[in-house]
């Protein structure tokens, strides 16, 4: 176990996750400026994109990538400085860092060498989109990016569609067409909300049906990232959901579909694992390895 106290933060090396705007720069904190100013180096998730926030906030600070793409080789680097009691700040492109891109794994790596990280409060975009939504906040489930691949995108929806709290999504505006017309399919014509700009000059908030949305949709272009904000299901939904299996192991819920609707073994499996949203690795090792 191990306990991190911040009294201790003199002495060590210290990972910090600041926030950056999502869109107007007056929103960063001055916590967040300071911080940005004293650390030894800031790890960006597009160092161009955060050069032109230190220009803007006269910062001169040593800037190392840290993304998607480089994020094996940079972890085992911003290590052995931490490990030097070097401090680094951790930003991403706007918002939280470590919401939606690799940043939980260079936290997760972090902290399993017991180095301190101290993560700063700020601008979040799902969030910001969610108490001005009109959609109920008492709980809700953030989902970020959905998959790209039509089928995996399906299921998402699939699961997600039957949780009973607001759902939020972030998505590319060159997808959020197919997105929405799937989300029409899989999930009905929901009450939703469509953000977009957020802090902008031009933020605005698209409020109606999936439908209603999708035809503003088709006279409008969309610029920059989106968020949605889909209603939770309500109890006639789910009451609709019959799931015929609860009492079946999964051997049987497999033999079912094999000879009720004549599908493979193979295909038997998949379904099984869609139906009870578990990897088919584990009905294979449940079925196979006993």
């Amino acid at each position: 176990m191990f306990v991190q106290n911040s009294f201790e933060k003199e002495v060590e090396g210290i990972l910090y996750l600041v926030p950056t705007p999502i869109g107007n720069l007056e929103d960063i904190t001055f916590r967040a400026l300071e911080t940005l100013k004293n650390v030894d180096v800031i790890a960006a998730e597009d160092t161009r994109h955060t050069q032109k926030l230190l220009n803007h906030f006269h910062i001169q600070k040593e800037l190392i990538s840290y993304h998607e793409h480089n994020r094996m080789e940079r972890i085992p680097q911003l290590l052995q400085r931490l490990e030097a009691k070097e401090t680094i700040a951790l930003v991403s492109d706007a918002g939280m860092p470590a919401i939606s891109d690799p940043g939980y794994e260079l936290v997760r790596a972090v902290t399993e060498k017991q180095i301190h990280v101290i993560p700063l409060p700020g601008a979040n975009a799902a969030t910001t989109a969610l108490i001005a939504s009109g959609l109920p906040t008492d709980g809700f489930y953030f989902y970020g990016f959905l998959p790209r691949k039509k089928q995996e995108k399906e299921d998402a929806l699939s699961y997600i569609g039957k949780l009973p709290t607001t759902i939020i999504l972030y998505e590319s505006p060159y997808r959020i067409k197919d997105t929405m017309k799937m989300m029409e399919k899989v999930l009905g014509n929901r009450n939703i909300v469509l953000a977009r700009e957020l802090t902008k000059l031009y933020e605005q908030f698209v409020r109606g049906s999936v439908k209603d949305v999708i035809k503003w949709l088709d006279t409008n272009e969309i610029k920059g990232e989106c968020c949605i904000l889909i209603e939770g299901a309500k109890e006639a939904m789910l009451e609709d959901e019959n799931i015929w299996w609860e009492n079946l192991s999964i051997e049987a819920h497999v033999q079912t579909y094999e000879t009720k609707e004549g599908l493979s073994n193979k295909e038997a499996m998949k379904r099984v694992a869609k139906d009870r949203r578990i990897s088919k690795r584990e009905v294979y090792q449940h079925i196979h390895i006993k």
